[in-house]
Protein backbone atom coordinates (compact mmCIF):
# COMPACT_ATOMS: atom_id res chain seq x y z
CA UNK A 1 0.00 0.00 0.00
CA UNK A 2 1.48 3.32 -1.09
CA UNK A 3 -0.10 5.20 1.80
CA UNK A 4 2.10 3.34 4.30
CA UNK A 5 5.16 5.08 2.86
CA UNK A 6 3.92 8.29 4.53
CA UNK A 7 5.70 7.12 7.71
CA UNK A 8 9.01 8.03 6.03
CA UNK A 9 8.08 11.69 6.54
CA UNK A 10 7.21 11.32 10.21
CA UNK A 11 9.64 13.15 12.54
CA UNK A 12 10.75 9.97 14.30
CA UNK A 13 13.99 7.97 14.36
CA UNK A 14 12.31 4.66 13.47
CA UNK A 15 8.81 3.74 12.30
CA UNK A 16 7.08 0.69 10.90
CA UNK A 17 3.49 0.10 9.82
CA UNK A 18 1.19 -2.49 8.30
CA UNK A 19 -2.42 -3.07 7.26
CA UNK A 20 -4.22 -6.41 7.62
CA UNK A 21 -7.77 -7.16 6.50
CA UNK A 22 -10.52 -8.94 8.38
CA UNK A 23 -9.77 -12.18 6.52
CA UNK A 24 -6.13 -12.05 7.61
CA UNK A 25 -4.69 -10.79 4.32
CA UNK A 26 -1.62 -8.62 4.80
CA UNK A 27 -2.20 -5.75 2.39
CA UNK A 28 1.12 -4.03 2.93
CA UNK A 29 3.97 -3.17 5.27
CA UNK A 30 6.56 -0.42 5.46
CA UNK A 31 9.64 -0.03 7.60
CA UNK A 32 11.40 -2.52 9.88
CA UNK A 33 8.42 -4.66 10.86
CA UNK A 34 10.57 -7.04 12.93
CA UNK A 35 11.99 -4.20 15.07
CA UNK A 36 10.93 -4.39 18.72
CA UNK A 37 9.32 -1.20 20.01
CA UNK A 38 8.03 -0.28 23.47
CA UNK A 39 4.23 -0.30 23.19
CA UNK A 40 3.29 1.93 26.14
CA UNK A 41 -0.53 1.78 26.38
CA UNK A 42 -0.93 -0.39 23.28
CA UNK A 43 -0.06 -3.02 25.91
CA UNK A 44 -3.59 -2.67 27.29
CA UNK A 45 -5.46 -4.45 24.45
CA UNK A 46 -3.11 -7.43 24.84
CA UNK A 47 -3.72 -7.47 28.59
CA UNK A 48 -7.47 -7.11 28.05
CA UNK A 49 -7.51 -10.00 25.58
CA UNK A 50 -5.76 -12.17 28.16
CA UNK A 51 -8.35 -11.11 30.74
CA UNK A 52 -11.11 -12.19 28.37
CA UNK A 53 -9.41 -15.57 27.91
CA UNK A 54 -9.40 -15.89 31.71
CA UNK A 55 -13.11 -15.07 31.65
CA UNK A 56 -13.88 -17.70 29.01
CA UNK A 57 -11.77 -20.26 30.88
CA UNK A 58 -13.89 -19.63 33.98
CA UNK A 59 -11.05 -18.23 36.08
CA UNK A 60 -12.86 -14.91 36.54
CA UNK A 61 -16.26 -13.41 35.84
CA UNK A 62 -16.66 -9.99 34.29
CA UNK A 63 -19.02 -8.87 37.04
CA UNK A 64 -17.15 -10.26 40.03
CA UNK A 65 -15.71 -7.76 42.53
CA UNK A 66 -12.24 -6.50 41.64
CA UNK A 67 -10.50 -3.31 42.68
CA UNK A 68 -12.13 -0.68 44.90
CA UNK A 69 -15.51 -1.08 46.58
CA UNK A 70 -18.28 -1.51 44.01
CA UNK A 71 -15.86 -2.16 41.16
CA UNK A 72 -15.72 -5.30 39.03
CA UNK A 73 -13.46 -6.82 36.38
CA UNK A 74 -15.68 -5.11 33.81
CA UNK A 75 -15.19 -1.72 35.46
CA UNK A 76 -11.42 -2.15 35.45
CA UNK A 77 -11.38 -3.07 31.76
CA UNK A 78 -13.62 -0.11 30.85
CA UNK A 79 -11.82 2.54 32.95
CA UNK A 80 -14.84 3.04 35.18
CA UNK A 81 -13.51 1.60 38.45
CA UNK A 82 -12.99 5.07 39.92
CA UNK A 83 -9.24 4.57 40.34
CA UNK A 84 -6.89 7.46 39.57
CA UNK A 85 -4.64 7.58 36.53
CA UNK A 86 -1.38 6.24 37.95
CA UNK A 87 -2.01 5.33 41.57
CA UNK A 88 -4.47 3.02 43.35
CA UNK A 89 -6.41 5.95 44.80
CA UNK A 90 -10.20 6.08 44.49
CA UNK A 91 -11.42 9.36 42.99
CA UNK A 92 -15.03 8.48 42.09
CA UNK A 93 -17.62 5.77 42.76
CA UNK A 94 -17.41 2.84 40.34
CA UNK A 95 -19.42 3.26 37.16
CA UNK A 96 -19.92 7.03 37.44
CA UNK A 97 -17.01 8.49 35.48
CA UNK A 98 -14.62 7.44 32.71
CA UNK A 99 -11.26 7.83 34.45
CA UNK A 100 -8.48 6.45 32.28
CA UNK A 101 -6.38 4.42 34.70
CA UNK A 102 -3.07 2.62 34.43
CA UNK A 103 -3.57 1.67 38.06
CA UNK A 104 -6.83 -0.04 37.13
CA UNK A 105 -5.07 -2.34 34.67
CA UNK A 106 -2.39 -3.11 37.25
CA UNK A 107 -5.09 -4.06 39.76
CA UNK A 108 -6.71 -6.17 37.02
CA UNK A 109 -3.43 -7.99 36.36
CA UNK A 110 -3.01 -8.72 40.07
CA UNK A 111 -6.59 -9.96 40.31
CA UNK A 112 -6.17 -12.40 37.42
CA UNK A 113 -2.80 -13.56 38.72
CA UNK A 114 -4.41 -14.48 42.03
CA UNK A 115 -7.34 -16.19 40.34
CA UNK A 116 -5.17 -18.25 38.00
CA UNK A 117 -2.14 -18.66 40.30
CA UNK A 118 0.01 -17.59 37.33
CA UNK A 119 1.96 -14.29 37.22
CA UNK A 120 0.05 -12.05 34.84
CA UNK A 121 2.91 -11.52 32.33
CA UNK A 122 3.23 -15.29 32.08
CA UNK A 123 -0.54 -15.65 31.74
CA UNK A 124 -0.52 -13.19 28.82
CA UNK A 125 2.24 -15.23 27.20
CA UNK A 126 0.36 -18.51 27.59
CA UNK A 127 -3.11 -17.17 26.77
CA UNK A 128 -2.39 -14.81 23.87
CA UNK A 129 1.20 -14.46 22.70
CA UNK A 130 2.18 -18.10 22.36
CA UNK A 131 -1.04 -19.29 20.63
CA UNK A 132 -0.78 -16.44 18.09
CA UNK A 133 2.92 -16.99 17.40
CA UNK A 134 3.84 -13.56 18.78
CA UNK A 135 7.37 -14.68 19.59
CA UNK A 136 8.89 -11.18 19.62
CA UNK A 137 6.34 -9.80 22.10
CA UNK A 138 6.73 -9.69 25.87
CA UNK A 139 5.02 -8.08 28.82
CA UNK A 140 7.94 -7.04 30.99
CA UNK A 141 6.17 -5.31 33.87
CA UNK A 142 2.95 -3.34 34.14
CA UNK A 143 -0.02 -4.72 32.15
CA UNK A 144 -0.93 -1.08 31.52
CA UNK A 145 2.19 0.03 29.68
CA UNK A 146 5.24 -2.25 29.69
CA UNK A 147 4.72 -4.41 26.61
CA UNK A 148 7.31 -4.68 23.84
CA UNK A 149 6.39 -5.92 20.36
CA UNK A 150 6.85 -5.69 16.60
CA UNK A 151 4.56 -4.74 13.75
CA UNK A 152 4.77 -8.34 12.54
CA UNK A 153 3.45 -9.63 15.87
CA UNK A 154 0.74 -6.99 16.25
CA UNK A 155 -0.52 -7.84 12.75
CA UNK A 156 -1.15 -11.34 14.12
CA UNK A 157 -3.05 -9.86 17.04
CA UNK A 158 -5.06 -7.51 14.80
CA UNK A 159 -6.00 -10.44 12.56
CA UNK A 160 -7.11 -12.41 15.63
CA UNK A 161 -9.34 -9.62 16.92
CA UNK A 162 -11.02 -9.30 13.51
CA UNK A 163 -11.57 -13.07 13.15
CA UNK A 164 -11.25 -14.57 16.65
CA UNK A 165 -9.86 -18.03 17.26
CA UNK A 166 -8.79 -17.68 20.89
CA UNK A 167 -12.11 -16.21 21.99
CA UNK A 168 -15.77 -16.62 21.12
CA UNK A 169 -16.60 -13.90 18.55
CA UNK A 170 -19.44 -12.79 20.83
CA UNK A 171 -16.92 -11.98 23.56
CA UNK A 172 -14.85 -9.90 21.16
CA UNK A 173 -17.99 -8.11 19.99
CA UNK A 174 -18.72 -7.25 23.62
CA UNK A 175 -15.17 -5.93 24.00
CA UNK A 176 -15.75 -3.49 21.14
CA UNK A 177 -19.16 -2.37 22.43
CA UNK A 178 -19.53 0.64 24.74
CA UNK A 179 -19.53 -0.20 28.44
CA UNK A 180 -21.47 2.31 30.58
CA UNK A 181 -22.61 4.53 27.66
CA UNK A 182 -22.73 8.29 28.08
CA UNK A 183 -19.89 8.75 30.55
CA UNK A 184 -17.70 11.81 30.12
CA UNK A 185 -13.95 11.76 30.52
CA UNK A 186 -10.55 12.84 29.29
CA UNK A 187 -8.91 10.98 26.43
CA UNK A 188 -5.19 11.36 27.22
CA UNK A 189 -3.55 13.67 24.71
CA UNK A 190 -6.87 14.69 23.14
CA UNK A 191 -8.74 16.35 25.97
CA UNK A 192 -12.25 16.14 27.37
CA UNK A 193 -14.70 13.98 25.43
CA UNK A 194 -18.46 13.79 25.89
CA UNK A 195 -19.10 10.92 25.73
CA UNK A 196 -15.74 9.21 26.20
CA UNK A 197 -16.69 5.74 25.05
CA UNK A 198 -14.71 2.56 25.80
CA UNK A 199 -15.33 -1.13 25.51
CA UNK A 200 -13.44 -3.83 27.39
CA UNK A 201 -9.84 -2.71 27.04
CA UNK A 202 -10.42 -1.04 23.68
CA UNK A 203 -11.17 2.63 23.10
CA UNK A 204 -14.13 3.21 20.77
CA UNK A 205 -13.99 6.16 18.41
CA UNK A 206 -17.69 6.97 18.05
CA UNK A 207 -17.99 10.76 17.53
CA UNK A 208 -14.91 11.87 19.48
CA UNK A 209 -13.18 14.99 18.23
CA UNK A 210 -10.28 15.53 18.17
CA UNK A 211 -9.12 11.95 17.86
CA UNK A 212 -6.00 9.98 16.97
CA UNK A 213 -7.68 8.03 14.15
CA UNK A 214 -8.82 9.55 10.82
CA UNK A 215 -11.50 12.06 10.01
CA UNK A 216 -12.92 9.33 7.77
CA UNK A 217 -12.63 6.56 10.37
CA UNK A 218 -15.98 4.94 11.08
CA UNK A 219 -17.60 5.48 14.51
CA UNK A 220 -17.21 1.73 15.04
CA UNK A 221 -13.41 2.01 14.91
CA UNK A 222 -11.74 0.73 18.06
CA UNK A 223 -8.21 0.21 19.31
CA UNK A 224 -5.57 2.04 21.35
CA UNK A 225 -2.64 4.39 21.08
CA UNK A 226 0.42 4.65 23.29
CA UNK A 227 2.58 7.40 24.70
CA UNK A 228 5.60 5.78 23.02
CA UNK A 229 4.23 6.93 19.64
CA UNK A 230 2.33 3.75 18.80
CA UNK A 231 -1.18 2.82 17.70
CA UNK A 232 -3.40 -0.02 16.61
CA UNK A 233 -6.84 0.63 15.16
CA UNK A 234 -9.44 -1.73 13.76
CA UNK A 235 -12.17 -0.30 11.53
CA UNK A 236 -14.96 -2.86 11.04
CA UNK A 237 -16.55 -0.69 8.34
CA UNK A 238 -13.33 -0.72 6.33
CA UNK A 239 -12.76 -4.39 7.12
CA UNK A 240 -9.14 -3.77 8.07
CA UNK A 241 -6.74 -2.92 10.86
CA UNK A 242 -3.63 -0.76 10.92
CA UNK A 243 -0.59 -0.95 13.19
CA UNK A 244 2.03 1.81 13.43
CA UNK A 245 4.94 1.74 15.86
CA UNK A 246 7.60 4.41 16.44
CA UNK A 247 10.33 5.18 18.93
CA UNK A 248 9.40 8.80 19.65
CA UNK A 249 7.16 9.77 22.53
CA UNK A 250 3.66 10.92 21.65
CA UNK A 251 3.30 14.68 21.21
CA UNK A 252 1.97 17.32 18.81
CA UNK A 253 3.88 15.63 15.98
CA UNK A 254 1.69 12.53 16.31
CA UNK A 255 -1.55 14.48 16.36
CA UNK A 256 -0.43 16.18 13.14
CA UNK A 257 0.58 13.08 11.16
CA UNK A 258 -1.57 10.22 12.42
CA UNK A 259 -4.93 11.50 11.19
CA UNK A 260 -3.92 12.23 7.57
CA UNK A 261 -2.06 8.92 7.54
CA UNK A 262 -5.16 7.00 8.60
CA UNK A 263 -7.31 8.89 6.10
CA UNK A 264 -4.86 7.99 3.33
CA UNK A 265 -4.92 4.33 4.36
CA UNK A 266 -8.73 4.30 4.37
CA UNK A 267 -8.86 6.06 1.01
CA UNK A 268 -6.56 3.43 -0.45
CA UNK A 269 -8.77 0.73 1.03
CA UNK A 270 -11.62 2.30 -0.91
CA UNK A 271 -13.77 3.45 1.99
CA UNK A 272 -14.53 6.73 3.65
CA UNK A 273 -15.77 4.87 6.75
CA UNK A 274 -18.94 6.93 7.01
Amino acid sequence: MQSLAMIENWPVPTAAAAVVTSDGTLLGTHGPTAHRFPLASVTKPLAAYAALVAYEEGAVELDEPAGPEGSTVRHLLAHTSGLAFDEPRVTAPAGTRRLYSNAGFEVLGDHIAKATEIPFPEYVRQAVLEPLGMTSTALEGSPAKDGVSTVDDLVRFAAEVQAPRLLDPRTVLEAQTVVHPGLKGVLPGYGHQNPNDWGLGFEIRDSKSPHWTGLSSSPATFGHFGQSGTFLWIDPTAGAACVALTDRAFGPWAAEVWTPFTDAVLAELGTSGR
